[in-house]
């Protein structure tokens, strides 16, 4: 995986390109230009100009040589390639270069797989709602019955290869299971990209990258498309073999006091068809 090193030329430089690629000139304010243009979207010197730098400044910028750019250039960028706000953020801890933090452990070790048992007991709190714990490269460390149940097929996987990213682009069911799989393969690569970047080394995160990009060639081309999202909630619609079809909304926690841990939670308005199916999973 030879782009997932972070802090590096490569990575901040393919961000900038792939952002500044899908602007078009006429979005950026710029006139319609005669002839046929070579470049998809900006040109490297269009975006400098646009965001009140010099051409080498924001060429050094791309090729990783220009070290630490201040926040307001960040910003003036961010406007001209029209970053989100989950980009934005990608840009800076890209740009950042910063060491590991005394908070989140070493982030070039292993994160820590054990789940402390207020956490575990939560699950047991949020029941019937289906909850989870996913480790910061999206491993299932522990789950309720509704949310094991909620990824059909997963329980035949030894625990330690039970992972949400895995699942969604390897197992037999996970294109049945998801009504919209395009969008949730979309943010499942966008998220592990945000996380290579905040857990910067991070060994787990990139074995996780490195699998799904020899053994899923559509996991391979979302990667190679630099997105970032964060997945703090949203919406999905299942076709489940045993609850039927369901929409549920998730809600996604940080854990304190552990490496990258996210608790989720997914729930459905009491009283409706989808809460109905979602008390069957947890049957």
């Amino acid at each position: 995986m030879s782009d997932v090193p972070v802090g590096n030329r490569t990575e901040l430089g393919d961000f900038l390109r792939s952002r500044r690629g899908r602007v078009a000139p006429q979005e950026a304010g710029l006139p319609p230009s005669a002839g046929r243009r070579r470049t998809a979207g900006l040109r490297r010197e269009e975006v400098a100009i646009l965001a009140g730098v010099s051409i080498e400044y924001y060429r050094r910028l791309e090729q990783g040589k220009q070290r630490r750019p201040s926040p307001a250039v960040l910003e003036a960028i961010g406007q001209v390639l029209k970053l989100t706000d989950d980009e934005r953020r990608h840009l800076a801890e890209l740009s950042r270069g910063r060491p590991p933090s005394p908070v989140t452990g070493a982030r070039t070790g292993r994160a820590s797989r054990a789940v402390r048992e207020e956490v575990r007991r939560m699950l047991e709190i949020a029941h019937p709602y289906p909850a989870c714990v996913l480790s910061r490269s999206s491993d299932l460390l522990t789950a309720n019955q509704g949310a094991l149940r909620l990824f059909p097929g997963i329980e035949d996987w030894p625990e330690p290869e039970r992972n949400t990213a895995r699942y969604a682009f390897v197992h037999p069911r996970a294109r049945e299971l998801y009504a919209d799989w395009d969008d949730v393969a979309r943010g499942v690569v966008a998220h592990l990209r945000a996380a290579v970047v905040v857990h910067r080394g991070a060994p787990d995160i990139r074995e996780v990258v490195d699998e799904l990009s020899a053994r899923s060639t559509a996991f391979a081309s979302l990667w190679q498309r630099h997105d970032v999202r964060a997945r703090t909630n949203g919406r999905k619609v299942y076709h489940h073999p045993d609850a039927g079809r369901l929409t549920l909304t998730y809600e996604a926690y940080d854990v304190a006091r552990s490496e990258g841990q996210r608790l989720i939670v997914y729930q459905a308005p009491p009283g409706t068809p989808d809460h109905e199916a979602l008390l069957r999973l947890s049957a």
